[in-house]
């Protein structure tokens, strides 16, 4: 999942990291850099949170739904992936059958995103299942 993230600098702080979809969720640090680590940490940790705590895992929104809020004004916006099925808990292996365009396609951009299948198939459920229950 790509959760989008805002960066304000003070001139006398480190970057500090909002995540709009995950209410509570912060992260700070001196550089651009390690300010999106700590913010990948931080929402990893809040997921799992959630994940322990029975709750759901809210879907991230795009950029353009949170830049009119004027909490977020001036800042930097980044996406910041996170791999929600590291999370998740054990995994189980299942035979699932799907048509062979679809697993090219599913293949090469797992391939190209450093992802692999079973986790691309992972996160969009989770995606799907979390955009319906809203």
């Amino acid at each position: 999942m790509r959760y989008p993230v805002v960066l304000h600098k003070d001139p006398e702080s480190d970057y500090g990291v909002t995540v709009p979809d995950l209410p509570g969720c912060f992260s700070a640090a001196p550089t651009v850099d390690e300010a999106l680590q700590e913010a990948a940490e931080a929402i990893e940790c809040h997921l799992e949170g959630l994940l322990v705590d029975g709750q759901l895992v809210p879907p991230p929104q795009t950029v353009e739904a949170h830049q009119g809020n004027p909490d977020y004004a001036g800042g930097i916006w980044a996406l910041v992936t996170v791999d929600v099925t590291r999370i998740s808990g054990k995994t189980k292996r299942v035979n699932i059958t799907l048509p062979e365009r679809v697993l090219n396609v599913m293949d090469k951009y797992a391939s190209e995103h450093g992802e692999t299948r079973s986790g691309l198939i992972s996160e969009a459920a989770i995606e799907y299942i979390t955009s319906r229950e809203k």
